[in-house]
């Protein structure tokens, strides 16, 4: 391998870090919501199913959006539809702050939703063509950091605005901040070459035979429903623990911010880097280690978060919850690398918008939905700590997750391309 230049390196970072800051605002903008789900609950009178649209709304219209776009990143400029992208998302956030009616909130989240449709699989194709197979994971690792960084910017944020000014003034803020990256990416990420370093020609394929190529690699599928099982839990949790910390340990909308966000914050960042050098140590000469990574950190999650439901007070709460933050974190680095090895240049948008419709539609929109019924449904039994027992119900996903990506290990040499 070519030793890259400094002029290399330089482009590298100055693309990775705009791409990274484009996709803090991605998860600020998608998990605010949590935060603000508990004035937004107040104000519309909703039940914990009612709240819970969001979610389901915002998972559907992700799923199927992304996939087309998806296709056309495959075959035109991705940059230009990354900085499109960043822009419409921006602006369906900040139009949640002026709805006038839960209906037409959940109709904005619709919006937010497609714009975010077409930002993150073009940018993992794009990455791959910046990185070399042996640093592909701790780029997209460091990528990847936008999701413990933005949520808990987002839950931060959210939890202050709403606490200062209003639920309504924190969707506006944080909408209007993310459109400078919008413009930052349109006027400095060069497109590069696709395929640059791989020896598969990146010829764009109809979407057909990109299709019909995913259903014959078993490997996909494993990682596609480990990493949904794992989303159930991820956007559950993301949108649902900001309101049983205020109903189990009565934090007030912003203490939870500081509380919540700092937990997703340390927790996530940490995961999340570590599985990338996981991820690189491991995977190029052992290719099952891209799975058996997450296996191993979901199996030891769950029953931290159990612990971390139950303790008796917030310092040991925050040291369990932050531990099972950075464990459920820890697939990104690995997983999605593995995403990217598995197929020829010329489908890898299109193969991560599959995956991330199979990911988002079971994460986002049966996690959301999936807590909040069972809240409901339990609160015969168990009154005020429903929502605490739905979520210790809801952690075996994570074991379920953790047999999915066994499986996978086990398909991964044969599967992955060179």
């Amino acid at each position: 391998m070519t030793e890259p230049t400094a002029e290399d390196r330089a482009l590298r970072s100055r693309v990775l870090l705009l791409l990274l800051f484009a996709y803090i605002f991605n998860f600020i903008d998608r998990n605010i919501a949590g935060v603000l789900a508990v004035p937004i609950r107040e104000e519309f009178n909703l039940s914990d199913t009612a709240l819970s649209h969001l979610g389901v709304a915002f998972g559907i219209f992700y799923a199927v959006i992304a996939i087309p776009i998806a296709w056309a990143a495959d075959r035109k400029s991705r940059v230009n539809i990354i900085a499109a992208s960043v822009a419409l998302w921006s602006l369906f956030t900040a139009a949640c702050g002026v709805v006038q009616s839960y209906t037409q909130l959940v109709v904005a989240r619709m919006g937010v939703a497609v714009g975010e449709a077409g930002g993150i699989a073009p940018s993992y194709s794009l990455i791959s063509d910046y990185f070399p197979r042996e640093r592909r994971s701790r780029a997209l690792a460091f990528y990847s950091l936008g999701i413990p960084i933005g949520s808990a910017l987002g839950v931060f944020f959210g939890g202050w605005l709403a606490a200062q000014l209003s639920w309504r003034s924190a969707f506006i803020i944080v909408g209007l901040l993310g459109l400078p990256a919008a413009l930052l990416i349109k006027l400095l990420v060069p497109e590069p070459e696709r395929g640059r370093f791989d020896a598969a020609p990146a010829v764009p394929m109809p979407a057909a035979e990109v299709l019909r190529t995913l259903v014959r690699i078993p490997s996909f599928w494993l990682l596609s429903f480990g990493a949904a099982s794992g989303s159930i839990l991820g956007y559950g949790l993301i949108f649902w623990l900001p309101s049983f910390f205020n109903r189990s340990f009565g934090l007030a909308v912003d203490q939870v911010g500081l509380f919540y966000g700092s937990i997703v914050l340390v927790g996530g960042a940490l995961g999340t880097w570590l599985g990338g050098v996981l991820g690189d140590r491991i995977g190029p000469s052992r290719p099952g280690g891209y799975a058996l990574i997450p296996a191993v950190c979901f199996l030891v999650t769950a029953p931290m978060l159990a612990l971390g439901l139950f303790a008796p007070n917030l310092p040991l709460a925050w040291v369990l919850f932050t531990i099972g933050q950075m464990l459920a974190l820890a697939w990104l680095g690995p997983v999605i690398t593995a995403i990217q090895h598995i197929v020829v240049p010329a489908m890898r948008a299109t193969a991560s918008a599959s995956f991330l419709f199979i990911n988002n539609l079971i994460g986002i929109a049966f996690g959301i939905y999936f807590f909040g019924w069972f809240s409901d449904a339990m609160k015969a039994a168990h009154g005020v700590d429903s929502l605490k027992y739905s979520i210790l119900y809801g952690l075996g996903f994570y074991l379920l997750a953790a047999v999915f990506y066994l499986f996978a290990a086990r398909r991964l040499r044969d599967d992955l391309k060179s």
